[in-house]
């Protein structure tokens, strides 16, 4: 059963260079300009949506199938975190990860190499934080404050190293981390596609709700 996203997708007809001899005048195409996207009023609003973690090497359309029971709701799955290149926006597999490691660094030496320094957190005897973890420092770092229990100053060094490995690793946790569009908006998000995929009247390339010319125009109007 072909997916409903791309049913809803119009066309667009271009002037067939193809074969001059040719008496068909155009060929008629998906137009891929047109995208999905949630309206600003349900994309900006947070009561619209919910936390979710993306497991091992789950797909948008796995993750649509969890959630909503239906694998084509994928594009749902995508447009609620405006991610438009699954390949750079979405966690990879582990095996095409590992891939991604050798030819970025090229050897498993230079994948445990360190990449960055950053700090850990510290706190002072009444639980008070110092130093946040997670900022970006140099080797060296190191912080001297008063402990007004011990009524003296310390000296600490908070500071950890981050391996190339451990860099990348939480680029992609990071990207494990999405929100989901609620279930009960599903059908207002349908609605939403099918009038946002039809074409509006008002130029001369206009055929029909599903249909354009495409003779010098912006096809995604």
């Amino acid at each position: 059963m072909a997916n409903p996203y791309f049913r809803n997708i119009p066309e667009f007809a271009y002037v067939n260079r193809d074969d001059p001899k040719s008496t068909n005048e155009y060929s008629l195409v998906k137009n891929f300009f047109k995208r999905a996207k949630l309206r600003d009023d349900i994309f900006e609003n947070v009561a619209f949506f919910e936390k979710f973690i993306i497991k091992g090497d789950d797909r948008p359309d796995n993750v649509a199938q969890e959630l909503y029971g239906d694998p084509n709701l994928d594009w749902v799955v995508l447009s609620s975190n405006n991610i438009l290149n699954v390949y750079n926006e979405w966690p990879m597999t582990q095996i095409n990860f590992e891939n991604y490691l050798l030819e970025k660094y090229g050897s498993f030496t230079e994948i445990s190499a360190i990449h960055h320094y950053e700090t850990t957190e510290l706190k002072n005897k009444e639980g008070a934080i110092i130093v946040a973890a997670g900022l970006e420092v140099d080797s060296n770092f190191s912080i001297t404050y008063y402990d007004a229990i011990e009524k003296g100053y310390n000296t600490k060094f908070p500071v950890t190293s981050v391996t190339n490995y451990d860099y990348e690793v939480k680029i992609q946790d990071d990207r494990r981390n999405i929100f989901t569009l609620k279930p009960r908006y599903l059908n207002i998000v349908k609605d939403d596609l099918k009038e946002m995929m039809e074409y509006k009247k008002g130029s001369t390339q206009y055929k029909s709700r599903t249909l354009k010319t495409a003779d010098n125009i912006r096809l995604y109007q």
